[in-house]
């Protein structure tokens, strides 16, 4: 008896043991390769999400349209709140381009957040090795230095992965624990300000190693560099051939092996680029609103950077929406503590669109046909 093709698509019929029934028989298929949703998955997804959580919002006695308002209010209702929604925006952003770029070829960076921390420790160590040196180099090299450290921390997942196959999922979500576990050996052993009461963190940055500020508010250059990587991103997928090649990579592995495509080169360049990127974000966060590094410098950037690379299904422009999107629902969250929700709200929140964005894409591969 011949066995299906893996690549066919699998099917059960819906019937009754005699195959007898009054409906039409019906046929439910699950195909793999099917593309994945348009647009209405994420907006779906969102309002699914919303109704789920206003579940919760009634069982503690509150109104939810009260709650979405002061959320929405909180995060764009003032001047203070969009520039504060943008500052939390910044990282999401970048970690967000790096997260894409490695799912663009079937890579699932999970280790985004410790290459965040990676980035925020090697741009603090430019300072820390190197106090001296004139004032309009620090910016410059602790870019650089962020950068390098989380492209670095990121070969950590691509060389097992291509070298012994091990599995990215598993070293890059257990690498970020290791990136917690030197941070705090960094900010409570030898970077430790002597002078900062116990506080687990490093000596304050000096104006010079600060990135400068937008308005007289917290939000900083930063947003400038999140922008122009989301042009440059832009540019190389869709106009150079590296771009090309990965592309192909993302849509038929072995055709691009047949085609010449090195797989493993691509995917040590790939997580090379995609921890450079969380990592820049490290740099730009410790620069831009931290002052130093301390202990909790990421409230998990990394993670939520997920969220909104799926939400903008992995399209660099759209993620400038969904990255101020989920950084309104963070500083929403904080809005939500002034009448008796915990900001841990908003967190509740992203990981129900979360599970419902990964639902949908789900759902929509399986399709309902008619059998004749």
């Amino acid at each position: 008896m011949s066995q299906k093709s893996s690549s066919e698509p699998l099917s059960v019929d819906i019937r009754n043991d005699n195959n007898r029934s009054r409906f039409f028989p019906l046929k439910i298929e699950f195909d793999p390769h099917r593309k994945t949703g348009g647009w209405w998955v994420p907006i779906l997804s969102i309002i699914v999400a919303l109704l789920f959580c206003a579940i919760f919002i009634v069982i503690n006695g509150m109104n939810p349209i009260t709650v979405y308002a002061k959320m929405l209010v909180g995060a764009f209702g003032s001047s203070f709140g969009i520039s504060e929604t943008i500052v939390k925006a910044i990282p999401l952003l970048l970690c967000g381009l790096g997260v894409a770029v490695a799912y663009k070829i079937s890579i699932w960076n999970i280790g985004a957040e410790g290459q965040f921390i990676l980035g925020a420790i090697g741009a603090t160590a430019v300072t820390i090795f190197f106090p001296n040196m004139p004032g309009a180099l620090y910016i410059p090299l602790m870019m650089v230095g962020g950068a390098a450290a989380g492209a670095i921390w990121g070969l950590f997942t691509a060389v097992p992965r291509t070298h012994f196959q091990v599995n990215e999922l598993i070293t890059s979500l257990m690498l970020n624990y290791v990136a917690l576990l030197l941070l705090d050996y960094l900010v409570y052993g030898p970077w430790r300000d002597p002078q900062g009461f116990n506080f687990p963190g490093t000596p304050e940055f000096t104006p010079y190693q600060m990135l400068a500020s937008i308005g007289g508010t917290r939000l900083h250059f930063g947003l400038v560099f999140a922008i122009l990587a989301v042009v440059f991103f832009a540019f190389f997928l869709a106009k150079t051939r590296w771009g090309y090649e990965l592309r192909i990579l993302g849509a038929n592995p072995i055709a691009a092996q047949n085609a010449g495509i090195k797989i493993s080169k691509h995917i040590l360049i790939v997580m090379m680029i995609s921890g450079g990127l969380a990592g820049f974000a490290g740099a730009i966060e410790v620069s831009g609103v931290a002052g130093r590094l301390m202990y909790g410098i990421s409230p998990g950037y990394g993670y939520t950077a997920i969220i909104v690379a799926w939400l903008a299904k992995l399209n660099p422009w759209a993620m400038i929406v969904t990255s101020l999107f989920i950084g309104g629902l963070i500083v929403g969250g904080y809005s939500v503590q002034t009448i008796g929700l915990p900001s841990s709200f908003s967190s509740m929140l992203q990981g129900a669109i979360l599970f419902c964005l990964i639902s949908g894409e789900m759902l929509n591969k399986y399709r309902l046909k008619r059998v004749n």
